[in-house]
């Protein structure tokens, strides 16, 4: 005879088995980045800091943190080829360190936003790194016609895989897609077989995503209203992939800021981040987070 799980053993393995992660995320202070035009993200690679925006054409400018300070490291990079601008509105770099590197473009071409151009470029990343430019580290073009509205690619584990995630903004019909970046990195269309691998509805306004890999959430870096104010929302990415729909174990949306959070990144451990806005002055945002 099977001997019954006492009750408080089951009880136990139901709370493990829900993350309820209550982590709370604190504005310390702001400073003015310039030369970025609207400053559109923030990605963060092992001591290097990225930000990327849509100047006069789209473009990377390199930094550093030394002790609590961002400084510049007089590099930039343009997203163009031939002189030609590229990748106009970057909205997201997906980066692992070994896989393809990813940027997406988002372009609304219409007032209403029912219309987009929306665009993943596979990309040499060290090769733009040391050209400055997409004169031969753009590898491919892919039109994300599985996509709402708008792409914004970000790597995440599922099952212990790779995947390139991403998500749409707006107000109806929002999904997390899961790509295989394999198959994306050569395709020509998201919707041909095998690109997509899973999705999941989630709620309104993604402007970019961040994955906690040690805790296996994903952030959803979000507006409360289009194109203005902060939320922060944590979402269990294999609960929400099984189960198709956006699971939430936080959200964050206190912060008394109106203008339009565009990215995130923690940088080097997970109490300590970047937060940036496409506003002229106060762009970048210094948080600590506690769990």
């Amino acid at each position: 005879m099977k001997k019954a799980i006492p009750a408080i053993l089951l009880l136990t393995i139901a709370l493990l088995a829900f993350k309820t992660y209550q982590a709370d995320i604190i504005l310390e202070r702001s400073i003015t980045v310039d030369s970025l035009g609207a400053c559109q993200g923030i990605s963060y690679q092992h001591g290097r800091i990225f930000l990327y925006g849509d100047r006069e054409v789209g473009m990377i400018r390199e930094f550093k943190m030394d002790h609590d300070s961002l400084v510049y490291l007089h590099e930039e990079y343009k997203l163009t080829r031939n002189g030609r601008d590229v990748i106009s509105h970057p909205t997201g770099i997906a980066y692992n360190g070994v896989g393809p590197t990813f940027m997406g473009n988002s372009v609304k071409m219409n007032p209403e936003g029912t219309v987009w151009k929306t665009n993943i470029y596979c990309i040499d990343w060290k090769g733009l790194l040391a050209k400055g430019t997409l004169d031969g580290p753009l590898l491919n073009t892919i039109d994300d016609d599985a996509c709402i509205q708008g792409t914004r690619p970000e790597y995440v584990k599922y099952h212990n895989k790779w995947y390139v995630a991403t998500a749409d903004y707006g107000d109806h019909g929002n999904e997390v897609r899961l790509y295989d970046p394999v198959k994306l990195s050569t395709c020509k269309k998201t919707s041909e077989p095998g690109v997509l691998f899973k999705k999941f509805t989630c709620t309104p306004w993604v402007q970019n995503l961040n994955w906690i890999a040690d805790k296996g959430l994903l952030v959803l870096i979000q507006n409360k209203i289009e194109g203005r104010q902060w939320r922060f929302t944590y979402v269990d990415l294999e609960q929400s992939v099984d189960a198709g729909r956006q699971v939430t174990v936080n959200v964050v949306d206190h912060i008394d800021r109106g203008d339009e959070l565009e990215g995130f990144s923690f940088t080097g451990n997970d109490q300590k981040g970047i937060a940036v806005t496409s506003s002229r002055k106060d762009n970048v945002n210094f948080m600590h987070i506690s769990w």
